[in-house]
């Protein structure tokens, strides 16, 4: 298994099901079993629709618990890990570096979660995923989690939980490159850039981040 920077890479869009999914960028051995109809999709910018529909979703999740507290300095974005009890410590360790990597937004396990951690076997790989209804989660493939770094995966694709979109272009140093650098990458921090723009998109509260979300006010 390589990875790719091409339009063949696993993350994709699904067509005509309302369905947005953000991978690490693996692509599918030539024995897996196909997966479902879709277009090949890559988002490589923060208006991509596929980054666009994910963060809408858990901002719609966490809108609806907001309303007690508008005022709080930080959001925090609550996820059930539940079922992914294989990567219950990369898991732990993701929200570690997200919650000391930046301050607007914070994570936190709980009930009545805005998205969750799943785990199992796609040929596609790992991928954060939406169906368009508010319902977000991230699946966590054993396969791939076996060849690439797992921290580095789990850490990657909680990123879009938060706004940022893949870019498997980018070096090892930018967590959202994703299986881009090969599987000798094992860093799983953002660098300065990406915590900033995670900074910015969720600067003075929830209703600036749902605002940036739908274009309502300039980037």
């Amino acid at each position: 298994m390589r990875m790719s920077f091409s339009l063949s890479a696993r993350s994709a869009m699904a067509v005509g099901l309302g369905v947005a999914a953000l991978g690490f960028g693996t692509v599918a051995p030539a024995t897996a079993a196909p997966a479902p109809a879709q277009a090949g999709y890559v988002a490589k910018s923060a208006d991509s629709d596929a980054s666009r529909a994910f963060f809408q979703a858990v901002l719609k999740s966490v809108a609806e618990k907001r309303a007690a507290h508008p005022k709080a300095a930080a959001v925090t974005v609550t996820y059930d890990a539940s079922a992914a009890p294989t990567f219950s410590a990369q898991i732990a360790r993701s929200t570690e570096i997200w919650n000391s990597s930046v301050s607007n937004v914070k994570l936190q396990e709980g009930s009545n979660a805005d998205f969750t951690y799943r785990e199992g076997n796609d040929s596609r790989g790992s991928y954060a995923s939406t169906d368009g209804h508010g319902n977000g989660y991230i699946f966590l493939d054993y396969q791939q989690n076996k060849e690439y770094d797992s921290t580095r995966v789990t850490a990657h694709e909680t990123g879009h939980v938060l706004g940022l979109p893949d870019h498997y272009e980018g070096p090892c140093s930018e967590l959202m490159s994703g299986g881009g650098p090969g599987t000798s990458c094992t860093n799983a921090n953002p660098d300065a850039n990406e915590r900033a723009r995670v900074e910015q998109l969720w600067a003075n509260g929830l209703a600036a981040a749902m605002d940036k979300a739908l274009h309502k006010v300039a980037h």
